[in-house]
């Protein structure tokens, strides 16, 4: 165990290198600024911007880079090393502090949604002092926000700080009203599961869809999936087990909490999650913890797939995004206690959430919005497209007691029997988890489980903290001015339950009959990325995040236009992959096939009389008309997206590209799976199911 904590953080400049490295004077006023959100003057910079690049370069490190988060959905990052020339042919390790809080890069070339003209070149890099640096790759990795010369948010990180400004400013408003004068600040946590797949590196190498589109677009369901439900928990395979050993160590060197990892439900699926932290760090633990899985993968013969549906007919990968509240004090604000029926704050609270997600469901759901998640959601494998909220009986049952003004009986906690003397007994838990839920109540955090398992987790809690900041915004404007506190305060919470328990559900989440319910209900069914994303730039939506300036409403309208291009482009890559799949290697190979049954079938005949030769003929007869079908349906879709770049207004053509280029993708490869299981195994161009899902010893 000593080797863990020796390496722990061993490649970041955290709060205790700054402490052994920096001025007793620098270093109070760093950690103020980065518990207070403070501004740092140039004279501090330079000290801190000297001291960190000592560390860097006694660590190995060369270069140094503004490592930040572009609406890509990856990181981005742009080397310089640390020398300056010094006299004739020498050079010393310089570090500025205008060098460590600002830098310039190429806003052109990333994707701004029209907020930037090609020939508009200048974007800036800022320092994010509450996000620790640290060393990857031999380069000095500062985490820095990105924005556009004239100020526009062009990443995932700005809008995501200024979120949780924000619901601090209102939450700390909330708290001031219950007494509580030493709440000086409030900031979200997160703790985000994430899911992916383990694949062959050479099986992945055969496969052009997985390298261009993450995702298989043909593949016929092998003989054993997951029905058997052996590999969720079970023991994991020796190489796995290496790759995570590994994975771990690198996430640790990086301070990241990673804490647990298992077998998920698919074959050759796993999940790791880390202890939760502070949101913006754990967007930004998030991003390297993607990276570092890939690139661990790698060293293992190994290729990590973070797409939400990379097999057909198998679980998908999603990114459970726990989410909770905590003050300066330490006091996590979605804590029921031990009588949350009593805890009024904790209530008010709870209720604040509640009438957020009702509020905004639309916002929530297209917070998670891409052509990859829409495989996932509702496909009975993850919380379908409907949001609503899980928060167990007995806090239902508070809540109905509340609404109905009666008196709450309480509940005692009993003990679960086993009914093996020799394991004790344990308290149970008020509730149980509810795992088709889309946003469900665990104990003392929220888990929303929409995401997907190669997003960002910035853009969710982008929502989630504006959301939850205007319901308390609203709560603190009516209870500041009461006369009476408690009787403004009881109002309140029941006419929030009142209002808002249409989202409250506590049942099967992927029942059928839970869609005509939430349908009934009036809440909101938007099934795919085109219905989801234009709910954004809705005048509610504006009005929401420029209150709370978060977002401007040309920063929406350039997300939006960002999202929807990105849909297009997504499925133009699968579309067009697909086409080159089935003309250039599976249609030849079936037409192969079908020749050598050809040859056997008249060998056959010529050497044997009365022969019925059913299974040639069968074969053939299937095998050709199953190709016919592939070549209408392949140049049905290759007119299609011919037709597609006709189109000019970029929502009808995101709509276009769901009714007319999916359907025609799917018939494409319904037409080639059923070819794959009667050809011979030996003539099929691409490794299959079996060995992608079950090659990984």
């Amino acid at each position: 165990m000593s080797h863990v904590t020796e390496i722990f953080g061993s490649k970041v400049f955290n709060a205790s290198v700054m402490k052994e490295r920096l001025p007793e004077d620098i270093y109070e006023l760093m950690q103020r600024a980065i518990k207070n959100n403070k501004r740092l003057d140039i004279d501090v910079a330079n000290v801190v911007a000297n001291s960190m690049k000592d560390w860097a370069i006694e660590n190995g490190a060369t270069h140094y880079t503004h490592w930040f988060q572009p609406m890509t959905g990856v990181t981005a990052e742009k080397h310089d090393s640390f020398i300056s020339p010094s006299g004739d042919c020498e050079v010393i390790m310089e570090f500025s502090g205008k060098e460590l809080v600002q830098g310039e890069s190429d806003a052109s070339s990333f994707p701004s949604g029209g907020l930037r003209a090609t020939f508009e070149a200048r974007g800036y890099t800022a320092w994010d002092p509450t996000s620790y640096a640290f060393i990857k790759d031999k380069t000095l990795c500062i985490p820095t926000a990105f924005c556009s010369y004239g100020g526009e948010a062009l990443d995932q990180k700005t809008p995501l700080l200024r979120s949780m400004e924000a619901i601090d400013r209102q939450a700390v408003r909330i708290l001031k009203l219950f007494g509580h004068e030493n709440v000086t600040s409030v900031k979200t946590t997160v703790g985000p599961e994430q899911e992916y797949f383990l694949v062959e590196k050479d099986t992945y190498d055969m496969r052009p869809d997985l390298i261009f589109a993450g995702r298989t677009l043909f593949g016929a369901k092998p003989p054993k999936g997951q029905e058997l439900d052996d590999h969720y928990y079970g023991s994991i395979k020796p190489r796995v087990m290496s790759f995570m050993h590994d994975l771990d160590e690198e996430l640790w060197k990086l301070g990241i909490l990673a804490k647990t990892e298992h077998n998920e439900a698919a074959p050759a699926q796993h999940e790791l999650a880390p202890i939760y932290t502070t949101t913006n760090i754990a967007a930004d633990h998030n991003q390297l913890t993607m990276e570092m899985m890939q690139k661990v993968a790698q060293r293992h013969d190994l290729v990590c797939l973070l797409h939400e549906k990379p097999f057909k007919g198998v679980n998908g990968s999603g990114k459970h995004n726990n989410w909770s509240l905590s003050t300066n004090t330490g006091k996590n604000l979605l804590d029921p206690g031990e009588t949350p029926h009593e805890n009024a704050q904790f209530l008010l609270f709870l209720c604040s959430v509640i009438k957020a997600v009702d509020d905004y469901q639309e916002l929530l759901r297209a917070s998670v919005a891409s052509p990859g998640n829409d495989h996932r959601l509702g496909a009975h494998e993850a919380p379908p497209a409907v949001v609503s909220i899980f928060l167990g009986e007995e806090l239902s049952e508070i809540l109905e007691s509340i609404e109905q003004d009666k008196e709450y009986d309480g509940r005692e906690k009993t003990q679960i029997k086993i009914g093996v003397h020799v394991i004790p007994k344990f308290p149970k838990d008020t509730t149980d988890r509810n795992r088709t839920s889309p946003f469900a109540f665990t104990g003392n955090k929220f888990e929303f489980r929409m995401l997907g398992s190669a997003a960002s987790i910035s853009d969710v809690n982008v929502v989630l903290n504006t959301v939850v900041a205007e319901s308390l915004r609203q709560f603190a404007d009516e209870l500041e001015g009461a006369s009476d506190f408690e009787s403004a305060l009881h109002d309140l919470i029941k006419e929030t339950i009142k209002k808002h328990k249409r989202i409250i559900f506590n049942g099967n989440g992927y029942d059928d009959k839970w869609i005509k319910e939430a349908e009934g209900r009036g809440l909101l069914n938007l099934k795919t990325t085109p219905d989801a994303l234009p709910h954004i730039t809705e005048k509610k939506s504006v009005e929401l995040f420029e209150t709370h300036k978060v977002y401007s409403e040309i920063e929406l309208k350039s997300r939006l236009a960002v999202l929807l291009e990105n849909y297009i482009k997504v499925l133009k890559i699968e579309a067009r992959t697909m086409i080159e799949m089935s003309r250039k290697d599976i249609m030849p190979a079936v037409s192969q096939f079908v020749g050598t049954v050809s040859e056997t079938l008249n060998a056959k005949r010529s050497a044997l009389k009365n022969v019925s030769c059913g299974y040639e003929k069968g074969i053939i007869e299937k095998a050709s008309a199953l190709l016919d079908v592939m070549c209408e349906k392949t140049s049905d879709l290759e007119a299609s997206l011919s037709a597609a770049k006709k189109i000019a207004d970029t929502q009808e053509k995101a709509n276009y590209y769901r009714d007319i280029i999916i359907p025609l993708m799917e018939e494409l490869r319904a037409a080639a799976d059923e070819l794959e299981v009667i050809c011979d195994r030996a003539i099929w161009p691409y490794p299959d199911y079996t060995e992608m899902l079950f090659g990984v010893k």
